[in-house]
């Protein structure tokens, strides 16, 4: 099976298709399986080459119960192991929710390795709504996980939800200064994104706006976890970003 050592932390992943290389960074409490579910690796392996990684704590990927495990660098360290074990030198990056937040940190600790960023329902400061779901975790377990979404799933994905290690989940809580000092520095092409129902909303397009080259679009009517499961109306504004500059030179 696909792992990578980092920092001696088995981090899992898997590529698909062939083509200019694309991480994908699912959010907290998933893992890369529901990339499959609801259709972004059938659309974008066509002419992508697809890097989906299980993020430490998730997935098939280790689950340390330490918070020292779960430091920024240590996440773009995850992330930088994949991309040396595929000698890959740079690629685009697509995160959503915490993997949005993971591809503020590359733009910090890695910008060499990414060409362009999608970050999908996260901005520069987001952590009320993280905050919140830490402390349902710490009252309910796993058990509330499912409802964190606030969207219609299937039960295959309820059952990926309910596997989670609830003490890895918690120790993942790790204290992080945002990334306002950061967004004038962004250069690279950005696509940001959230729901119109999703309390992040309005600081994902504020982001946006302070970065040079970003653009940002909403996705009315929809929650924090049902932009991400459109993937019929995210696919299409992904797709015309990815085409709007080919080169990873």
């Amino acid at each position: 099976m696909p792992f990578v050592d980092s920092n001696g932390v088995r981090i899992y992943f898997q590529v698909e298709g062939d083509g200019l290389p694309l991480i994908m960074q699912h959010g907290f409490t998933d893992s890369l399986e529901t990339w499959y579910e609801v259709g972004y690796v059938v659309a974008l392996k066509r002419d992508r080459q697809l890097i989906l990684v299980d993020a430490r704590g998730h997935g098939r990927s280790d689950k340390p119960r330490l918070t020292s495990a779960y430091t920024a660098e240590l996440r773009v360290a995850d992330i930088v192991s994949v991309l040396q074990r595929l000698e890959i030198p740079r690629a685009d990056y697509f995160g959503y929710s915490m993997g949005g937040w993971i591809g503020f940190c590359m733009a910090r600790h890695a910008a060499d390795r990414v060409h362009r960023l999608i970050l999908g329902g996260h901005g520069a400061e987001s952590r009320s709504r993280i905050d919140s779901a830490f402390l349902a975790l710490k009252g309910g377990g796993r058990d509330v996980i499912p409802a964190l979404w606030r969207a219609p799933l299937s039960p295959a994905h309820v059952a990926r939800l309910l596997s989670n290690d609830v003490e890895a989940l918690m120790a993942s809580r790790v204290d992080a200064l945002g990334f306002s000092d950061l967004l004038p520095k962004m250069a690279m092409p950005c696509l940001l994104y959230a729901g119109a129902f999703a309390p992040e909303c309005p600081l994902v397009e504020e982001t946006a706006a302070q970065m040079p080259n970003a653009a940002f679009f909403t996705l009315p009517g929809l929650t924090h976890g049902e932009a991400y499961l459109r993937s019929d109306l995210v696919l299409p504004r992904v797709l015309d970003f990815l085409k709007s500059s080919r080169s990873l030179g």
